[in-house]
């Protein structure tokens, strides 16, 4: 009999975990399995940014520090924002969490009541309507198609608000399109935003430092100050700085929330792991000429994954302004058939069949909110994905 939460039942498994795990089975098995689920960076943490970590051991800075987040951490983060983005927040404005996804459970269900309503344009990183499920309030999705570049419009997000509104997620570069909003759309969002004045901004720009596009990359409190006091800034140093493991998330925005967020902290993880804190000091004040370098090799990835995506039967890949992932419509092989006589009619289904067949994995676009499509990342050697995706093409061309 289970005796699990219903709170618990609302939600499932990651699926951009789950397959990351069945690859790694795999490989255990010895089958030559290419993953290209995972949404890791192949960079190694920067070396200043490792000795950082390993003088913090050396300095004996391993017992507990305020719940969310050091002076020196939260001093760093706020350094962060006004240099990168204009945005002044003083340390009872920024909360520092275990990583992005922390910070974002820590927000909605510090905030969100039954009934409320939380905006999710689509497609979605997996965990927000998830999230939104386990604090109990109701996912409202917009759907952005490949032909608006995966991004809502202002007309939709309009329509879409309602008195029981409470936020309003925007991702911009996109987790798992790559869509990115220029300062100019992220304006007319805005516009409409100030018409709503109950409604909450969360903007997730953990992908900032991962960007192609010839504009600046923008968030919304910078580009529409006047939503500065109802804006969550939420940001980390997994993507920008090759940290997944070390789990530091941050955000800044106004006192009442950042204070409702480290009450929630406080009885459920405590600090971040203090030698990560130290170790995010480095990375957000120390050198960031690297990232110019890691972006270059990220584009040329990019560009060379979807034009041989595009030159695979039945699809249509998009470029994308940022992130490092790729997200190609499949519309044109829904219905065909395997060799061996299954019929995709899913992308789930598809994703099966590149796994299977082709050994490449990839996530199935309904994990994200919008199919038939699915994500690759291409944060791997160009070696690995020109052989993936010579694969994939071998795998369209043989359905039927």
């Amino acid at each position: 009999m289970s005796q699990t939460s219903a709170a618990l039942g609302r939600i499932q498994p990651s699926a951009t975990l789950a397959m990351s795990a069945r690859v790694n089975a795999l490989k255990a098995e010895g089958v030559d399995v290419i993953g290209l689920s995972a949404g890791e960076p192949d960079f190694d943490t920067p070396d200043f940014v490792k000795e950082a970590g390993i003088q913090a051991i050396r300095k004996n800075l391993t017992r507990y520090t305020d719940v969310d987040g050091t002076a020196d951490v939260k001093d760093a983060v706020a350094f962060k924002f006004k240099r990168d983005n204009g945005l002044l927040y003083k340390r009872s404005q920024i909360s520092v969490n275990s990583g992005g996804k922390h910070t974002l459970f820590n927000a909605l269900v510090a905030t969100v009541d039954l009934g409320d309503e939380v905006i999710i344009p689509a497609p979605y990183w997996v965990s927000y309507p998830d999230i939104v499920n386990f604090a109990g309030g109701t996912p409202v999705f917009i759907e952005a198609p490949a032909s608006q570049g995966y991004k809502i419009t202002a007309a939709q997000l309009d329509a879409a608000i309602t008195p029981r509104t409470k936020w309003v997620m925007l991702n911009s570069p996109s987790n798992p399109s790559g869509a990115a909003y220029s300062a100019t759309e992220l304006k007319a969002l805005g516009e409409v935003l100030l018409r709503h004045p109950h409604v909450l901004v969360m903007t997730d720009d953990m992908y900032e430092h991962v960007w192609y596009a010839p504009t600046p990359f923008a968030t919304i409190a910078q580009v529409c100050p006047d939503l500065y006091d109802r804006t969550l800034t939420v940001n980390g140093c997994s993507k920008a700085f090759s940290m997944t493991g070390w789990r530091i998330g941050f955000a800044g925005g106004p006192e009442w929330l950042i204070k409702a967020m480290g009450k929630l902290q406080s009885q459920s993880t405590s600090n971040p792991c203090s030698i990560s804190q130290a170790a995010a000091v480095a990375a957000l004040t120390g050198d960031q000429d690297f990232l110019e370098e890691r972006n270059a090799a990220f584009k040329k990835r990019r560009d060379m994954v979807v034009a041989m995506l595009n030159d695979a039967p039945g699809l249509d890949c998009p470029t994308p302004e940022g992130a490092f992932y790729v997200y190609p419509d499949a519309s044109g092989l829904i219905g065909k058939t395997t060799p061996k006589g299954q019929v995709i009619d899913s992308d789930e289904a598809l994703i099966g069949y590149f796994l299977d067949e082709a050994k490449v994995a990839a996530v199935h676009g309904a994990a994200f909110g919008l199919s038939p499509a699915f994500r690759i990342s291409y944060a791997t050697s160009d070696e690995v994905l020109r052989k993936a995706c010579t694969r994939i093409q071998e795998a369209c061309a043989a359905l039927k």
